[in-house]
Order: C-alpha cells, then sequence, then structure tokens
C-alpha cells in the first residue's frame, strides 16, 4: 500500500511517519511538508534512508503540484496532517489558517477524488467543539456535540471537517475524520506548552502562564494519537467521525508544576500573564466510540507520558535546542539539496 502523508514534519505526523514506516515496511509511506516554521526534518532521520520512505516539499495548497503529485505516486491512503495549529498565531493573522487548513484541504480532496483513493483521512481536533464549562466535569465532547469554534485555527479546522463529510456524501470520497484532544511527546515544537516549560525550565527562565492557569486539557501521548489514526485507516468506517482522547485532564497550571517538580526548579519561575483571547476552559474527549467500535485504548497514563517526555527532552537538547537556533531550517538544504536528493 502507498500512504501518503501530508505534514509528516510536524509534532504528530513526525510521529505518525515514524511509526509506519518501522511498523510496516511492505507499504510506502510518502511524507510531503512545506517546511514552514513547524516543519523539521530532523524528527525524520531515523527513518530518512529506509526503502520505504520518501520525503517531497511542497504545498497542499498548489494545486498544480498536487495534482501532479497524484499523478505520479497514486497514494491509496491519503492521511491529512498539514495544517496551521497555533492558537495564538491564527489570532494574529487568521487568512494563511483559511488558506492551509481549508484551501489545502479541498484541493487533496479534489485530487483523492480524482485518482480514486481507497481512504482519505482528516486529522482534526477537539477544539473544533468549542470548551466546556469548568463547574461540568461530568459533560464530554462526543462525536455528536455540535460544532462551535473559538479561534481562527479551530474554525479552520471545522471548515475543514465538513468538506471532508460533504465530499463523502456528494461524491461517495471514502473518507475519515479523528478529533484528538491536546498531543504531548517526543518531537514537539518549543512553542507548545509542555515543551515550552520544559526549555525554559531548564534555562531558569519565568514560565509565562495564561490567566490563573484554571483552564483544563485532556493530554494524549502522541504515540496513542498515532496508533489511533493506523486504527481508523484500516478498520474505521467510512464516513464517520472518531474522536481520540486519553483520559487525562489536567489544568494548565498543574501540568507545569508537574515539570517544575520533575526537574527539581522552584514555582518561583511561574509568571501569570494576561489571558489568551477567547481562551477556552475546558476540553475533554469522551473516545468510548473509537474504543468500543475498533478496539482502541490508551497505553499512556499522563504520569507515566510526562515522565517519559520530560526524559526525552533531557536527552535530546540538540533536537530543540537547533529549532531555539533556527539551524533546524538548515536540514532541508543539507541533506535534499546539497546531496542532489531534490532540487529547489
Amino acid at each position: 500500500m502507498k500512504i501518503l502523508v501530508t505534514g509528516g514534519a510536524g509534532f504528530i505526523g513526525g510521529n505518525f511517519v515514524q511509526y509506519m514506516v518501522n511498523e510496516y515496511p511492505e507499504d510506502m509511506i510518502i511524507n510531503l511538508d512545506n517546511l514552514t516554521y513547524a516543519g523539521n526534518l530532523e524528527t525524520l532521520k531515523s527513518v530518512e534512508d529506509k526503502p520505504n520512505y520518501k520525503f517531497i516539499k511542497g504545498d497542499i495548497a498548489d494545486r498544480e503540484f498536487i495534482f501532479d503529485l497524484f499523478e505520479k505516486e497514486r497514494p491509496d491512503v491519503v492521511i491529512n496532517f498539514a495544517a496551521e495549529s497555533h492558537v495564538d498565531r491564527s489570532i494574529e493573522d487568521p487568512e494563511i489558517f483559511v488558506r492551509t487548513n481549508v484551501l489545502g484541504t479541498t484541493t487533496l480532496l479534489d485530487a483523492s477524488k480524482t485518482y480514486g483513493v481507497k481512504r482519505y483521512h482528516q486529522v482534526s481536533t477537539d477544539e473544533v467543539y468549542g470548551d466546556l464549562p469548568l463547574d461540568r466535569p461530568d459533560l464530554f465532547f462526543t462525536e455528536e456535540t455540535p460544532l462551535h469554534t473559538s479561534s481562527p485555527y479551530s474554525s479552520s479546522k471545522a471548515a475543514a471537517d465538513l468538506f471532508v463529510q460533504a465530499y463523502h456524501r456528494t461524491y461517495g470520497l471514502p473518507t475519515t475524520i479523528s478529533r484528538c484532544s491536546n498531543n504531548y511527546g517526543p518531537y514537539q515544537f518549543p512553542e507548545k506548552l509542555i515543551p515550552l516549560m520544559i526549555s525554559r525550565a531548564l534555562a531558569d527562565e519565568s514560565l509565562p502562564v495564561y490567566g490563573n492557569g484554571a483552564n483544563v486539557r485532556d493530554w494524549l501521548h502522541v504515540l496513542d494519537h498515532c496508533k489511533a489514526i493506523d486504527l481508523i485507516i484500516r478498520k474505521g468506517k467510512e464516513g464517520e467521525v472518531y474522536n481520540v482522547g486519553g483520559h487525562n485532564e489536567r489544568t494548565n497550571l498543574e501540568v507545569v508544576k508537574t515539570i517544575l517538580k520533575a526537574l527539581g526548579k522552584p514555582e518561583s519561575l511561574i509568571t501569570y500573564v494576561e489571558d489568551r483571547k477567547g481562551h477556552d476552559q475546558r476540553y475533554a474527549i469522551d473516545p468510548a466510540k473509537l474504543e468500543n467500535e475498533l478496539g482502541w485504548e490508551p497505553e499512556y497514563n499522563f504520569d507515566t507520558g510526562i515522565a517519559q517526555t520530560i526524559d526525552w527532552y533531557l536527552n535530546n537538547r540538540d533536537w530543540w535546542e537547533n529549532i531555539l537556533s533556527g539551524d533546524y531550517q538548515n536540514y532541508f538544504q543539507k541533506m535534499y539539496v546539497d546531496k542532489g536528493r531534490v532540487s529547489e
């Protein structure tokens, strides 16, 4: 089987590509990424020379490029991770989120329809559901929860989901969608909460926490997410949405304090800053459908997962320090262009 993974140099996509290349040596994994600020090919060092892996640089919103790629590669499965995903960036510049997350998705859908893709899978987010009140711990997002977005980012992801569902209903394209809670684990870009707090704590710098830190997130280890997507593309029912959650609700402040304790750093490093505009209060996913219908269950709880994640960042300082310095952006030139693997 030939599987096209878009956004495979990002955090979740990169972990997924590594998992698939190693788990299915008989399948060809094509990694398509535009290498914008969060795309990092150093994440794929361990698989870049494997015979069942190929990297292609390109933009999912470039229609001519995408159709040429599909004509040449004829993928059986398309898994779309490619997205602008940082909420704060979406508040500052919504337009790029519309281009990548909406136009990019419809371009991939059109190519998948034209070339007879056997499964198109859209990687979405629980943020399309909006948020839940802090005083109702009994409430959870299900696949039937209405879409109620809060940010330009979540709005663009909800729009993409609706296009995926429309292409299934109108054209019969075999699609699935997964909506996940907050991911954490190895290779996460340092602007996100957990790696940001780890890197700043190690440098004895202040740890900025929005508002009073009471916002709640359901944390999902990235490898549990990867295995869920693999299960959905192979066994999931066409046209369906599957929620993927970790059963690990924590306030942002609890997460930060857990990191400080593990690193032996004082809580005096915490600095409370002005709250994010439209900041969602609580995310909590009910993954019962995925568990009951496909037999998925998470392997990590938050305590074991966060300990492993902190250890990974301690043992792989070169990876994230290269990002902080900007050196990671030279990797594509050095490893692909200069070696003649691709032409720019």
